[in-house]
C-alpha cells in the first residue's frame, strides 16, 4: 500500500503518544536523503528515522541505529546547531496530507525561546524534510528545489514554505455525507478512482477498501450509483473518518502466498484474517513491512546477474529448439518421397524420357497416385533422386530427433534454475545456484576461485500434525532430499508439468493424516512455477517410486506410479522452521 495520508494519520498519533515532549537528544544523517533523531522521553529514548528518498520515503519510530558518515553533512549541522537538545512542543497533520509537522521548541544564542518546524514530506518523487522558522521561512531543506526543477513551489533558504494544492482535492476530515455524496455522484470514472481522485489522503488501495466494506464493485462507474448504494458508501466513509479523527489504528500487514501484499493502519477487510498480521505500533507494522520488501528486493538485485545469464541462455535454447523443430517438420514429407521411388522402380517403365509427371497405382493405399518427374532424367535416375531425397530427411529426423530432446531438456533446466533464484531467499542460496552454473558451462570458473563453501538448507517446515517437510531451494538441494535425505517410504511431491521443487514429507512408518498430503502439495505449487495459479496438479509417490536416469541433469527424476491432486499455493497455516 502506499505510504498515504491515512498511513500518516496512523504515524503522528502514534508519535503524539510516544515523543511528544521528549528532547532531541542526537541528530545523525545516514544518507544525504536521510536523517535519524534520538528523542530522550520519561527516562529513555526513542530513535525516529526519516527518509526524504525518492524510492522509498517513510517515518517511523525503530530500535536499530544506523551508521553515520565521519564528517556530518551542512544540513544535519545546521539542525544540531539549532534544535538539539529542543523539546518537541507539538506533531501535527494539515488535514489528511502526506505531511507530518514537528514543531520544536529551544533556546537560541542569546538564551531567549524559539520555535523551529521539522517538515517531513512523504510524496514520492517530490518528498523532502524542510526547516523553517516560527513564521514558516524557509531556513534549509535535506533537498533544495529551484525554479527550474518546479514551477509550482522553489524549496530554497529565505523562501516562504507553503503546501502546493496542484490536484485540488477536498480534506475527507471536512466533508458531511450529503456533501461527499454529491462528489462521488458528479464522478465520471470508476467509483474507487473517483475516490482517491477527489480526496487527499486515499490510495488506490484504501479506496479499494472502502468499496469493499460497502459491498460494492470499485470498478463500477460512480456517475451509475444507486441511492442505496451511495448511503451505503457515505456510512461507511463516516465510520473511517470517524475512526481516523478518534485515533482507532489497527495496524497490519496482509500476505498473499507467504509474502507481504500490503499494510494498512485500519484493519484490511478484503483478505481474510488468517491472511491478516496484527502489530501493535504503525512502526513496528511499517519496519516489518519494509524490511521483508527490502530482503526481497536486495536478493532481486544480488541475483541479477545470474538471472541475466539463466535468461540469454534460455532464449538461446528456446530459438534453436523452434529452429529445429520447424526442421524436423520439413522431414515429415520423406516417407512420400521413398513411395514416390519405390513406386517408379516398379512402374517406370510406363514413363518415356521427357514426361513431367506418371500416374500410378499405390500398392500401399490401393489409390492412384501422381509422381513429379524430372524430364531430362530417366524414370529409374528420377527413383534414385527420390530415394537419395528420403535418405538425407531420415538423417536429418534422426540426427534433430536426438538434439531437439537434448535441447528441450537443457531448457527444462535452465527453467529449473529460473525457478530457483524466484524462490532464493539468501545470498547463501545464490552460491550454491551460481555453482550449478558453473558447473553446467553456464559461468567459467576462475582459477583465482576459491572452493566455495555451501551454507543453505532445505526449508523446513512443521505441518499441522506435527510431521516434518522439506522443500529444496534449488537443483543440487532437489537431488540430494530425493535420493540421499529421504527414505523409501517417505512422501515426494512435486508441480506436474512445471519446474519447481522437490517436497520430502518424513513419513517413518506411519500412515499419514490426509492434511498433511494437502499441505505438502500447497507446498510443491507455492515453490514452483504455478504459485501464481490458482490451482496446479500435484504428483506425489513414495520415495522409492522415484528414480535418477542415467545422465539425468540435477533435480532430475523420473517416476511411473504415482497420485495426483489439484490443489492451491496458499502456505500461510504451515509453520517455517527457522534453522
Amino acid at each position: 500500500m502506499a505510504f498515504d495520508g491515512v498511513t500518516i494519520a496512523g504515524i503522528v498519533k502514534e508519535l503524539k503518544d510516544t515523543v511528544l515532549g521528549g528532547r532531541i537528544y542526537k541528530i545523525a544523517q545516514p544518507e544525504t536523503d536521510e536523517l535519524l533523531l534520538t528523542i530522550k522521553i520519561n527516562g529513555g529514548q526513542r530513535r525516529l528515522f526519516i527518509s526524504a528518498g525518492a524510492s522509498l520515503p517513510l517515518i517511523y519510530l525503530t530500535e536499530s541505529n544506523k551508521p553515520s558518515p565521519l564528517t556530518a553533512p551542512g544540513f544535519c549541522m545546521l539542525l544540531r546547531k539549532h534544535i538539539q537538545n529542543g523539546r518537541i512542543v507539538r506533531i501535527s497533520q494539515p488535514g489528511l496530507e502526506r505531511i507530518v509537522r514537528i514543531e520544536v521548541e529551544h533556546l537560541n544564542e542569546l538564551g531567549d525561546l524559539c520555535t523551529k518546524n521539522l517538515i517531513v514530506e512523504i510524496m514520492g518523487k517530490h518528498s523532502n524534510i524542510i526547516f523553517t522558522d516560527e513564521k514558516d521561512m524557509i531556513i534549509d531543506s535535506i533537498k533544495h528545489i529551484s525554479g527550474m526543477v518546479s514551477s509550482v513551489r522553489e524549496v530554497l533558504p529565505g523562501r516562504g514554505y507553503f503546501i502546493p494544492e496542484t490536484q485540488k482535492k477536498q480534506n475527507p476530515l471536512a466533508a458531511d455525507r450529503e456533501q461527499f455524496m454529491q462528489t462521488i455522484r458528479s464522478a465520471s470514472q470508476p467509483l474507487y478512482k473517483a475516490l482517491y481522485g477527489f480526496y487527499t489522503g486515499f490510495s488506490p488501495v484504501f479506496a479499494q477498501e472502502l468499496c469493499y466494506r460497502a459491498g460494492l464493485d470499485g470498478d463500477y462507474p460512480a456517475a451509475s450509483l444507486s441511492q442505496e448504494d451511495l448511503e451505503k458508501l457515505s456510512y461507511v466513509f463516516s465510520n473511517v473518518i470517524d475512526d481516523i479523527r478518534a485515533g482507532n489504528f489497527a495496524p497490519n500487514i496482509a500476505y498473499e502466498h507467504g509474502s507481504p501484499a500490503e499494510f494498512s493502519v485500519l484493519p484490511f477487510t478484503m483478505y481474510s484474517r488468517d491472511d491478516r498480521t496484527s502489530f501493535p505500533s504503525v512502526s513496528a507494522m511499517l519496519e516489518q513491512y519494509y524490511a521483508q520488501k527490502n530482503a526481497f528486493t536486495r536478493i532481486r538485485q544480488k541475483s541479477a546477474d545470474l538471472r541475466r545469464i539463466v535468461q540469454t541462455a534460455l532464449e538461446r535454447n528456446v530459438k534453436k529448439y523452434d529452429l529445429q523443430l520447424r526442421q524436423i517438420k520439413d522431414t515429415e514429407k520423406r516417407d512420400k518421397y521413398r513411395i514416390y521411388g519405390e513406386l517408379l522402380n516398379t512402374y517406370g517403365y510406363q514413363a518415356s524420357l521427357g514426361d513431367k509427371s506418371i500416374t500410378v497405382r499405390n500398392y500401399y493405399t490401393d489409390e492412384d497416385m501422381a509422381i513429379p518427374l524430372d524430364p531430362t532424367l530417366p524414370p529409374l535416375e528420377n527413383a534414385k533422386k527420390y530415394f537419395d531425397k528420403y535418405n538425407k530427411m531420415k538423417r536429418t529426423y534422426e540426427a534433430l530427433s536426438k538434439l531437439t530432446l537434448e535441447v528441450k531438456e537443457e531448457i527444462q533446466h535452465l527453467e529449473s534454475i529460473g525457478a530457483a533464484l524466484d524462490i532464493a531467499t539468501g545470498e547463501e542460496d545464490l552460491v550454491q545456484i551460481r555453482e550449478e552454473l558453473v558447473e553446467s558451462g553456464y559461468i567459467r570458473r576462475k582459477s583465482s576461485d576459491k572452493k566455495v563453501k555451501i551454507t543453505s538448507r532445505p526449508f523446513h517446515y512443521i505441518s499441522s500434525d506435527g510431521y516434518h517437510i522439506y522443500v529444496g531451494k534449488n537443483n543440487y538441494q532437489n537431488d540430494e532430499l530425493t535420493f540421499r535425505f529421504a527414505s523409501g517410504n517417505d512422501w515426494w511431491f512435486h508441480a506436474k508439468g512445471f519446474p519447481g521443487s522437490h517436497v520430502i514429507v518424513k513419513a517413518g512408518k506411519e500412515e499419514l493424516p490426509d492434511r498433511v498430503f494437502e499441505e505438502a502439495a500447497k507446498l510443491a505449487a507455492y515453490y514452483s512455477k504455478a504459485r501464481n495459479q490458482d490451482k496446479a496438479e500435484i504428483d506425489y509417490t513414495e520415495k522409492k517410486n522415484v528414480k535418477k536416469p542415467n545422465g539425468g541433469k540435477p533435480g532430475f527424476v523420473v517416476y511411473y506410479t504415482n497420485y495426483s491432486m489439484v490443489m492451491d499455493s496458499d502456505i500461510s497455516g504451515l509453520t517455517l522452521v527457522n534453522e
